[in-house]
């Protein structure tokens, strides 16, 4: 029997590929009503080219629930550098929530928690006995990767996709995707704000990875790294440390979701007025990009 294609979508990282696209140019597709719809419209255009080239049989959309998760408890610096959403996205986060429930999609958010932690905990879930695609633009969720779990990283555009699976990532990155977690640890993380090992960068940290395995096994060896390499090390343990606990995706996260609900069946009637009433133009377009 063939299995279910459960497809779990990252919905900020479409939402946000979708706005930047157009608001370089200072295109915000303005409603009669004054609201800005870009980023949403942009988030269709990417659903519906990911449905239509993987044909999932189930859909499920993952949100970041505020700027303030379990991280920044750790560490108060995390994601720090980002400044505040543009005025023009901002009535757009519930909005895109209501187009996606109007497509029958749920929409799955828990405060405290990134959307990466919650496709990670379905994942788990859900891979025992389905296939899972997670749709995202953020590499970070290849850690993720294992038998019957796959990453689809969004590129350029519309309907361009670059697809990992836990076969082939070894043969690409030289390490296995669990590895990532000691890489990010090692090397940090400059778009989330943590540092990692100061002058270590992701060159040496696989290198170190692909000889030592895990930190566990780099600390127990401390005496075969160069002499800065481990003056390096040894002044920033505890960063270490931490930045491993920041890079780890939490996949126990207190979240369900039945498959049941997350059947794709758009009830096009539904999803029409929907559209209609946000003045999308060229519908046909949009799901067919």
């Amino acid at each position: 029997m063939e299995k279910n294609k459960v497809l779990l979508v990252d919905g900020m990282a479409l939402l946000f590929r979708a706005f930047y696209a157009t608001a370089m140019s200072g295109y915000y597709m303005v409603n009669s009503k004054g609201v800005p719809t870009n980023a949403v419209y942009g988030f269709v255009k990417h659903l519906f080219a990911a449905t239509n080239e993987y044909k999932p049989s189930h859909v499920i959309c993952c949100w970041d629930m505020g700027s303030h998760t379990f991280r920044n408890d750790l560490y108060p610096e995390y994601k720090a550098n980002r400044g505040e959403a543009p005025v023009e996205l901002i009535p757009q986060f519930e909005l895109v929530k209501e187009v996606t429930a109007a497509m029958d999609i749920p929409n799955v958010g828990i405060t405290g928690y990134e959307a990466d932690d919650l496709m990670g905990t379905l994942a788990n879930v859900y891979s025992e006995e389905n296939e899972v695609l997670i749709l995202t633009g953020d590499q970070d969720t290849l850690q993720l990767l294992k038998d019957n779990v796959k990453v689809i990283l969004m590129k350029k555009g519309y309907g361009n996709f670059a697809e990992y699976e836990h076969g082939t990532f070894y043969d690409e990155k030289g390490i296995s995707p669990q590895q990532m977690i000691d890489l990010k640890a090692l090397m940090g993380d400059s778009s989330d704000n943590y540092p990692g090992v100061k002058g270590i960068g992701e060159k040496t940290a696989l290198k170190l990875l692909q000889k030592h395995e895990t930190i566990e096994g780099l600390l127990e060896n401390l005496d075969a790294l160069t002499k800065a390499q481990r003056t390096k090390i040894e002044q920033d343990l505890e960063m270490l440390h931490l930045s491993r606990k920041l890079a780890r995706i939490h996949c126990e996260v207190d979240v369900t979701c039945s498959l049941e609900e997350a059947v794709l069946s758009i009830n096009e009637d539904l999803m029409h007025n929907k559209f209609d009433e946000l003045e999308f133009k060229n519908i046909n377009r949009l799901i067919n990009p």
